[in-house]
C-alpha cells in the first residue's frame, strides 16, 4: 500500500484503536472527525482532527465507519457520492434493507465497500475455512462467543442497531455462512428477552441454522459482565473428522486488524476482492434480520 492513501476514520469508540493503528502500521494518512473521544485519539496518535464530515470526506480517500451501526447508512452514503471508499464496521447496517442499500450506492458511484468481519482473519479461523474439505460432508458447527457487556447504551437497543445477535453473534453467523454456506432456516432464542427494543446484560442469545445442504450450525453469544475476558470457539464436525479453534488455545498470530485493513488496501490499489465481500456483510444482516423475527414470533423463519 502506498504511503500516501489518506484514510478519514469516523468514529472514536472502543473499536477506534485498533483501526488507527492498523492504518498507520501500513502506512496510511490517518484522519479523525471530531466527535466525543476524538481529541484523545488525536493525541494519543498525532493524527488530524476535522471538523465536519464533508470537510473529512473531502480529505481523504477512504472512509472507515466505526461509529453506532445506526449512522452506517447515512455516512457511507455521503462517503460514496463523494466517491469514496468505505470500510464499514461489522454489521454492515441495522437491516438487510439498509445493507442492501449500501450495496447499491456503492455501485452507483462506482466505488468499493467492504465490511469489517474481522474474524476472517484470524489465522485459526482462516486455517479451519482452509482445511473444511478435511472432514467430509459437514454435519454439525458448533460456535461459541463470550465478552464482558460493552459500555455504550446504544448497544442494548436492538430497534436501533445493537442487540446481542446483531453487534456480537453476527461474527459466528459470517463464519457459519463462510463455512457451510447458504442458510434455509433460522431459529433463535435469547434470555433474557427485550423489554420493548431493550436487552439487558448478562444475556444470552442461542440460534440455530439450518444449511442448505442439510449441515446444522449451533450458535451462542453472551453479553456478561464487565470485565469478562473475551473468548471464542468452534467445532466444525463431518464425516470424517472434526476441527476446532478456541481462541484460549490457539494463538491469534498476525494482528487481524492489520490483516484485514491489508486485505481492504490491496484489493481498492488491485480492482481485486477482498476475503470478505459487500456480499457477505449483506448475507450476515440478512440472517440476523431472520434471528430477531423468530424471537419476535417464537418460531423458525424459513428463507
Amino acid at each position: 500500500m502506498k504511503s500516501t492513501l489518506r484514510v478519514g476514520i469516523v468514529g472514536a469508540g472502543g473499536i477506534a484503536p485498533v483501526h488507527i493503528e492498523g492504518w498507520m502500521a501500513l502506512g496510511a494518512d490517518v484522519a479523525i472527525l471530531r466527535r466525543t473521544d476524538a481529541g484523545a485519539l488525536a493525541d494519543r496518535y498525532g493524527i488530524r482532527i476535522i471538523g465536519g464530515l464533508d470537510e473529512l470526506i473531502d480529505a481523504v480517500d477512504v472512509v472507515d465507519i466505526i461509529s453506532p451501526t445506526s449512522t452506517h447508512l447515512e455516512i457511507a452514503r455521503a462517503a460514496f457520492a463523494r466517491g469514496r471508499h468505505v470500510v464499514c464496521e461489522k454489521p454492515l447496517a441495522a437491516s438487510a434493507a439498509d445493507a442492501r442499500a449500501l450495496i447499491d450506492a456503492a455501485d452507483d458511484a462506482g466505488v468499493r465497500l467492504f465490511p469489517a468481519h474481522v474474524v476472517r482473519y484470524f489465522e485459526g479461523y482462516r486455517d479451519l475455512h482452509e482445511r473444511i474439505g478435511s472432514v467430509g460432508t459437514l454435519a454439525e458447527l458448533t460456535f461459541r462467543r463470550t465478552v464482558g457487556a460493552p459500555d455504550s447504551a446504544w448497544f442494548y437497543a436492538e430497534d436501533a442497531g445493537g442487540g446481542v445477535i446483531r453487534d456480537l453473534m453476527i461474527h459466528d453467523i459470517d463464519q457459519a455462512l463462510w463455512l457451510a454456506g447458504s442458510v434455509a432456516e433460522v431459529s433463535a432464542t435469547q434470555d433474557p428477552p427485550a423489554v420493548g427494543d431493550r436487552v439487558s446484560p448478562p444475556v444470552s442469545a442461542h440460534v440455530t441454522l439450518t444449511h442448505s445442504n442439510g449441515a446444522i450450525s449451533h450458535l451462542r453469544a453472551d453479553w456478561l459482565e464487565p470485565g469478562t475476558p473475551f473468548r471464542s470457539m468452534v467445532e466444525v464436525a463431518g464425516s470424517d473428522g472434526i476441527l476446532r479453534v478456541d481462541t484460549d488455545v490457539d494463538p491469534t498470530g498476525v494482528d487481524p486488524y492489520r490483516a484485514q485493513l491489508a486485505d481492504f488496501a490491496e484489493a481498492i490499489r488491485t480492482g481485486g476482492d477482498a476475503r470478505v465481500t459487500a456480499a457477505d456483510g449483506l448475507a450476515a444482516v440478512s440472517v440476523v434480520d431472520a434471528a430477531y423475527a423468530s424471537l419476535a414470533g417464537k418460531r423458525p423463519i424459513t428463507f
